[in-house]
């Protein structure tokens, strides 16, 4: 059944409302989503699991003060929906799933809570694997595996990959150099000038990069003690949160939460190149997928982009080797050419391209499977 299928069937039936939680996960297909919920420890979390075709629904957790819990699944859905495309399109044996945990991490976080969170992972047997995300440590999930064995991420000390953020930035810096080399025939990216909005551990790893490569980086987050540090250990330029869509760049890398390109920003944005790491840049991929294209932006994938903290965690499963995960990740480069030739074969937005790429090794591998049985 076909997405346009899929919406249809929803407004014709009176039974099922498109913005109910069941009309939610109808609308992309999603195969399971589990609320958990424990007083004692105050835990409030929702696991969202997308599709295990391909194998277990794999996507890390993330702990976030959201305004309602009517965000928190629409954040777990789209998240989990893009992890199965992410897995997919790097072409791993994994599904998507994502969990989220409700809650001010500073306040609310504790080995109880977590441990708990863990039991819930555990009762879904396999099906969901979980991972760190935003406001989630090697340490947080340290204590996750002390109830269930479906974690990865581990700390290298407890034989890990650890802080997969530096495989992450390196996949989306060579996608940076993969959207150069369509733009302007050549991947170089000294003296190029990038926006990076977050420096988180990604973010940070991102800079490096660049500076290395002799990029001119302008850096924006509302840490600022991080913000002034890292400015002034790669040379980078601070520069505030709101006029950064302002600048006269070639590149825009969002690197914190989603959605910030919509319908304020894409009218601002003077950039060449929208890549980054953060999840769902596009706010609504239907409408600002297709403004970016004909404003004349290149836009990398975000769920192509950002697949090396994956690629990482994906190869604690054969014994853990850095050097292996990176080599792997190189592979992004490829694949985010590759949607590059599709968008401009078929004059198609490039997010429609990504979701091709995934969509196709999914069926393909699901028909596989079901020969079989």
């Amino acid at each position: 059944m076909t997405k346009t299928a899929q919406i249809t069937e929803i407004k014709n039936d009176t039974s099922v409302e498109a913005n109910s939680v069941l009309g939610q996960m109808f609308k992309y297909n999603h195969e399971q989503v589990l609320f958990c919920n424990d007083k004692d420890t105050g835990l409030k979390a929702i696991i969202a699991i997308h599709n295990t075709v391909l194998g277990p629904a794999l996507g890390g957790t993330r702990m976030w003060n959201y305004a309602s819990e009517a965000d928190a699944l629409k954040d777990a859905l789209r998240l989990s929906r893009g992890m199965s495309y992410k897995a997919a399109a790097a072409g791993l044996n994994l599904g998507g799933g994502k969990a989220v945990i409700i809650g001010d991490a500073s306040k609310i976080k504790s080995e109880a809570l977590l441990r708990r969170f863990g039991k819930f992972v555990n009762s879904l047997g396999g099906k969901y694997i979980t991972a760190e995300d935003v406001a989630i440590t090697t340490k947080d999930i340290e204590y996750i595996s002390m109830e269930t064995k479906h974690v990865t991420g581990l700390s290298t000390l407890l034989g890990g990959s650890g802080d997969p953020s530096p495989v992450t930035a390196y996949g989306v810096y060579i996608s940076m150099q993969a959207a150069a080399f369509e733009k302007w025939g050549n991947k170089d990216l000294k003296g190029k000038k990038v926006a990076v909005q977050g420096i988180g551990n990604v973010g940070e790893h991102l800079v490096k990069y660049l500076a290395e490569a002799g990029a001119k980086v302008w850096v924006a987050d509302i840490n600022e003690e991080r913000l002034n540090r890292v400015a002034k250990t790669y040379g980078a330029e601070i520069v505030d949160g709101n006029k950064l869509y302002d600048l006269d760049m070639d590149i825009y890398a969002p690197c914190a939460l989603g959605a910030t390109v919509n319908d304020e920003t894409i009218g601002r944005l003077k950039c060449t190149i929208i890549c980054g790491s953060a999840n769902n840049q596009l706010e609504e991929e239907t409408i600002h997928g297709v403004n970016v294209m004909k404003k004349g932006i290149l836009y990398a994938p975000d769920f192509v982009v950002n697949a090396g903290g994956l690629i990482n965690v994906y190869n604690e499963f054969s014994g853990y080797n850095r050097e292996r995960a990176m080599k792997q990740a190189e592979g992004i480069y490829d694949n985010v050419y590759k949607i590059f030739q599709i968008s401009k074969e078929q004059n198609i937005p490039t997010y429609v391209a990504a979701n091709q790429l995934a969509e196709t090794r999914i069926n393909q591998i699901g028909k596989v499977k079901l020969s079989f049985k």
